[in-house]
């Protein structure tokens, strides 16, 4: 505790900052990395499949790199989710999204508890942000798991507020891994299923279900988070 403490108050920042610049240069220099984000952004999941079909193995890393850019930059997760369930297949496209979603949450919880907390408590007021803290506090990993099943609340701005409100790394990461399952695993069967979509398939009726299941449960868990 004492060497933290030793150390001065501006490491933690130039560190968070030092990584945004990172994420930045290996956007620019890497080029399937920048011409996938610009598919992403454009929604044009054809060219993603295309593209990362062509670079074989490393069209895996390439995916896992363009999640990590999403701490930075925002772009529809779905759409990331949707070419990993048609590229890579359901058990592995799966597990490369849980591991590249849980590091991203983390890097946001990074960045958010570095420079966050200045910002929310600006924007918010301090009151707010205690309050906020108190509610963590009291219910504990729901809030965190509840933000997750919702589909309405950005992926990386969760990691921003738990980071900045001070939440614990390892209840943040499991609940970041068990809240956000449920989705990816609908959207990357959805993805697996895309060329042979039909309105019979017993899969997409399934992954559809599960998907209104989450936006219906989001009035709930928001009305209880209130409470």
């Amino acid at each position: 505790m004492a060497a933290r403490d030793s150390l001065p108050r501006w490491v933690a920042p130039a560190v968070a900052l030092l990584t945004v610049g990172l994420l930045a240069a290996l956007l620019l220099a890497v080029a399937p990395l920048r011409e996938a984000l610009g598919a992403a952004l454009a929604g044009e999941t054809d060219r993603m499949r295309e593209d990362l079909r062509a670079l074989g193995v490393w069209g895996a890393v390439v995916l896992f790199l363009l999640v990590q850019v999403h701490t930075v930059v925002f772009y529809p997760s779905e759409i990331v989710l949707v070419v990993a369930g048609y590229v890579y297949g359901i058990p592995v496209g799966l597990a490369l999204m849980v591991v590249a979603w849980g590091v991203s949450g983390v890097c946001c919880w990074a960045l958010g508890r570095t420079l966050g907390r200045p910002v929310l408590r600006s924007v918010f007021g301090a009151a707010r942000i205690d309050r906020l803290e108190r509610l963590l506090d009291r219910q504990g990993a729901f809030p965190l798991l509840a933000a997750r099943l919702v589909p309405i609340v950005p992926h990386a701005l969760t990691g921003y507020v738990a980071g900045a409100l001070r939440v614990p790394l390892g209840r943040f990461t499991w609940t970041t891994v068990v809240g956000y399952l449920p989705l990816q695993t609908a959207v990357v069967v959805l993805g697996h299923r895309l060329e042979e979509l039909s309105p019979t398939d017993p899969v997409l009726w399934a992954a559809v279900v599960a998907m209104l299941a989450l936006l219906l449960a989001s009035r709930p868990l928001l009305r209880r988070l209130e409470t």
